[in-house]
């Protein structure tokens, strides 16, 4: 085979192009330009390496290093036995990451009908800009179940604590309630909040980018669980308290009412109840009358159940004895131009019967007899005019004005409670200085121990605690104002209350707050129950008609829970307090 002879033989170095010289400038510019490159690839790696480590360390923590709480469980609250009324339990709570959310239509639409939501809230949940949305919060088993069997892409559940109440609307205004980051807003959950509350932890995990934990970083700060308390209140009394007054703001038509149940021993509130009330684990619609605790926060002129102080200053001081006799002019007397009177008239009273009678006109002669500055040192030493100490919201002052600037018509209406004002629970205690012979007690929703020893302030003798237990029990007996308040085998004392009604600056003339204060067994009290019913409307308005059988009701159930022996024959009783018509009494 023969070579082709067309092929040329080349001289790369006689090429004029490849012979001519380079020149120097360039290279070293090419040089140049690759050190540059390299210099600033190198300052850019120590930049990032040594002097911004930190904020690049920032950026991709934040995008795939994330903090999460470890919520601690908050402490329950338990009553006096151990029974749980407020607990917390773990629930599902649903979010999203929006940008990584399927944006199959139709399977957004199921999501929004199990959320119960419409799509356009949805959508506007779902906003790419955000990283982050809770789609609901501690949301129920059956919807988080629904949720999940969508499969949706970018859509999440944790699990959060809620607070559970067992006790519902019985107990709704002792426990309150707690928001959705677990604060105490009412009741003793925000009394309590310290001690409840615990301390939270914290866990550092890394995240891809479908939200899944890959890898635990960090030290774990485990969670401090908040400690539980133990209230006072005896959870049967409570609810027990809780219906009758329920029932008999129900029978007379009334606007609300309100039970208190003291331990007259200790000073331990065994219930206070309240209706209207609210579910403190339902609280949608709520409206301020619910969430009133009027035995605490409202306030009213007392009436006729400031009476027995008075008769108990008068004997303390030796001004009369039970059986001293007090002119009481028919049932009126003249003071500066104004008259009180009775409901009856009469002529005379002994001591003993102005209480079982509840006169106005005995009892505001007796106030005038002595000076002004004695009955301001009584109603101070009972607590009126004064916030109770107690560890619980709401609980208000009431009014007691200085003794310097009352009128003799002022110092006599105060005498049968009007011109002051106090709520329930300040009668309440107040009628210990009577039921702990001669004391008045601290009070508290907390359990105390069984060797603890309670004192308190001495403001009448044992004697005439004991005395005035005895008018007591005559003013809640056959030929009293409140027959009603008896109780089949148990011996009880007490005094009923009727007031007009405070509207603006005068009294509403067809509107009354009617109540009962009183204590049982007489000769040895265990419990005080103070009932308040206002406005009732019905017919019926004395409170011994009205205020009377609820605390009969309250005294009977709560004394056989507690487990206290009767101190009286059943069916004498029984027959008694059918047939006893009520004194009207005077307010």
């Amino acid at each position: 085979m023969v070579a082709n002879q067309g092929t040329r033989s080349v001289t790369y170095s006689s090429s004029p192009l490849l012979a001519s010289k380079t020149p120097v400038w360039r290279s070293r510019f090419l040089v140049a330009l690759v050190g540059i490159a390299f210099t600033g690839l190198l300052a850019r790696a120590l930049y990032v390496q040594v002097i911004g480590t930190q904020f690049y360390q920032k950026q991709g923590e934040a995008r795939y290093v994330h903090q999460l709480e470890l919520p601690a469980s908050r402490g329950r609250i338990n009553d006096r036995s151990g029974q749980v009324l407020a607990a917390s339990v773990a629930v599902p709570s649903v979010w999203a990451i929006p940008k990584e959310v399927d944006a199959d239509p139709e399977k957004r639409k199921a999501l929004a009908k199990i959320l119960g939501i419409s799509n356009a809230e949805l959508e506007r949940k779902l906003d790419p800009a955000t990283r982050f949305v809770w789609l609901q919060r501690q949301a129920d088993d059956q919807i988080a179940a629904q949720i999940k069997a969508l499969g949706l892409k970018g859509v999440f559940q944790d699990r959060e604590y809620k607070r559970k109440y067992p006790e519902g609307e019985a107990a709704a205004h002792v426990v309150g309630f707690t928001n959705i980051e677990d604060k105490g807003q009412e009741g003793m959950e925000l009394a309590r909040q310290k001690d409840l509350q615990g301390r939270d932890g914290s866990r550092s995990v890394v995240r891809d980018r479908l939200g899944r934990v890959v890898e635990d970083i960090g030290e774990r700060v485990p969670a401090a669980n908040g400690r539980d308390i133990d209230l006072s209140i005896d959870s049967k009394v409570q609810f027990f308290a809780y219906q009758r007054i329920r029932d008999a703001v129900a029978e007379h038509k009334a606007k609300a009412g309100s039970v208190v149940v003291l331990d007259a021993q200790t000073g331990e509130i065994l219930a206070l109840a309240n209706f209207p009330s609210y579910k403190p684990d339902e609280r949608k619609n709520l409206s301020g009358a619910q969430l009133r605790n009027r035995a605490l926060t409202d306030i009213f002129e007392p009436g006729s159940t400031m009476k027995p102080m008075i008769v108990g200053l008068a004997l303390e001081t030796g001004r009369v004895t039970p059986d001293s006799v007090i002119n009481t002019g028919r049932g009126s007397v003249s003071i500066a131009g104004w008259s009180p009177t009775d409901h009856t008239p009469r002529d005379t009273l002994t001591v003993t019967q102005i209480i079982q009678k509840s006169s106005n006109v005995g009892v505001a002669k007796l106030a005038l007899s002595m000076p002004p500055r004695e009955m301001h040192e009584l109603f101070t030493a009972i607590g009126l005019g004064q916030r109770p100490q107690i560890d619980f919201p709401g609980a208000i002052t009431g009014k007691l004005r200085p003794y310097k600037s009352w009128r003799p018509i002022e110092q006599a209406t105060m005498a049968y409670g009007y011109g002051l004002s106090a709520s329930l629970l300040q009668l309440a205690r107040a009628y210990t200085v009577f039921a702990h012979n001669g004391e008045v007690i601290p009070i508290t929703m907390m359990r105390k121990s069984p060797d603890e020893v309670v004192t308190g302030i001495r403001v009448f003798s044992p004697k005439t605690a004991e005395t005035m237990r005895g008018m007591l029990q005559l003013a809640a007996g056959p030929g009293g104002t409140a027959p009603q308040a008896m109780v089949s085998g148990y011996s009880v004392g007490g005094k009923s209350g009727t007031a007009h009604k405070q509207e603006g600056k005068g009294y509403a003339s067809k509107k009354y707050r009617s109540w009962f204060v009183g204590m049982a067994p007489i000769g040895n009290p265990r419990i005080i129950v103070a009932v308040m019913v206002d406005e009732p409307s019905n017919g019926a308005y004395f409170g011994g008609a009205v205020a009377g059988p609820v605390f009969s009701q309250v005294v009977a159930q709560s004394l056989r829970l507690l487990n206290v022996p009767t101190d009286l024959e059943v069916k004498p009783q029984i027959i008694a307090s059918q047939k006893t018509q009520a004194v009207e009494e005077s307010f």
